[in-house]
């Protein structure tokens, strides 16, 4: 009996807390997901960083015994202030002649900034700028995210929503299917256009790329990760960039029209009827927040049960009108209401 209870009781307390479980579940499996990875990364590059620690040291001593008059002191001092400089986007090399202020490298820097992908290769240098930067970020990056939340539910309307409902009205499929399927095509599309195709491109133009490296560049950009280890239009060599201005200024339209593509795929996705009903394993939701589709659903009903139950009030206040065979009845015994005496007299003779 006490199992029984027992039993009961954690029923009870899964179906009124499943929400919250789920939610728990959710949060521990994401924190393994951060150490699994964490643990792959370190197995993977450690040995690398190692390798190449190896190298700079043996580097650095060849050139000490190379030349002896200048001291590993001064060697030191010159390494850590060109690394400085080189974080600041300054490079010591007598090739470079590029700079990363001018208009075009701005707007460029101006555009990481805003969408948040911040290579880090260039970064304001004197004190007013980095207060100008803060000033800046804080206003335009919430003024870039409503632009491009606008400009995402704009393309929604036409690439998503109105295909998924014309494909709807018109081969009867079901519209969870069916956005299904869209959404898969539209993803298969976009990372043609946007990853495979631009990756190629510039496999052609950065002549130390090659086709991995430059899918990792558009990936990590167009995803706003931005590690900065790769960055288009660094090289030192006029020859491989003659335009270097008009090069980076197609740079800069390519990230942001990218990254509204993929914003577009991701709404798409999270807007799948399957994606809705996962979420609603992890929380509670109310009957507004339900898809467009139940929502209507449940107002239909509930337009029909009101549009039926005046009715049904209605037949119980009206009066019964009888049918003709009651009123036909009714009019024979209204005829012969008053008793029929056939010869009372020798009936009763008789009976007597």
């Amino acid at each position: 009996m006490a199992r029984r209870c027992t039993q009961t009781l954690c029923v009870r307390f899964m179906e009124r807390h499943l929400s919250t479980l789920n939610f728990a579940l959710l949060v521990v499996g994401y924190i393994l997901y951060l150490l699994i990875g964490a643990g792959i990364f370190s197995a993977i590059e450690l040995p690398y960083e190692e390798e190449l620690r190896q190298e700079l040291a043996v580097a650095r001593q060849d050139f000490l015994s190379n030349n002896t008059c200048v001291s590993d002191a001064r060697l030191e001092e010159l390494l850590v202030r060109a690394l400085e400089a080189n974080n600041y986007g300054v490079s010591v090399l007598g090739n470079d002649t590029s700079r990363n202020w001018d208009f075009v490298s701005s707007l460029f820097f101006t555009s990481t900034v805003l969408t948040t992908t911040g290579y880090g290769h260039t970064v304001p240098l004197s004190d007013e700028g980095k207060a100008f930067c803060i000033f800046y970020s804080l206003f335009g990056i919430p003024v870039t995210l409503f632009f491009l939340s606008v400009l995402v539910e704009r393309i929604m309307v036409l690439i998503t929503r109105r295909p998924v409902a014309y494909f709807h009205r018109r081969w009867a499929m079901s519209k969870s299917k069916l956005a299904a399927i869209h959404a898969t095509c539209l993803g298969i599309i976009m990372a043609l256009l946007i990853l495979i195709i631009p990756a190629w491109i510039f496999t052609s133009m950065e002549k130390d790329w090659d086709f991995l490296e430059s899918l990792y560049f558009c990936f990590i950009s167009l995803t706003t990760i931005g590690l900065g280890d790769y960055v288009p239009g660094e090289t030192h060599s006029k020859e491989d960039h003659p335009h270097p201005h008009l090069y980076r200024l197609a740079i800069t339209v390519y990230l942001l029209l990218g990254l509204v593509f993929v914003l577009v795929v991701l709404e798409t996705c999270c807007e799948l009827p399957q994606m809705r009903r996962l979420r609603q394993r992890f929380y509670k939701e109310k009957v507004r927040d339900l898809d467009s589709e139940t929502t209507n659903i449940i107002n239909q009903d509930q337009m029909n049960e009101q549009l039926t139950d005046p009715s049904d009030h209605m037949t119980d206040q009206l009066p019964v009108i009888p049918s003709v065979s009651e009123q036909a009845e009714s009019l024979r015994q209204d005829s012969n209401s008053e008793p029929y005496n056939p010869a009372s007299g020798s009936v009763n003779g008789k009976l007597r």
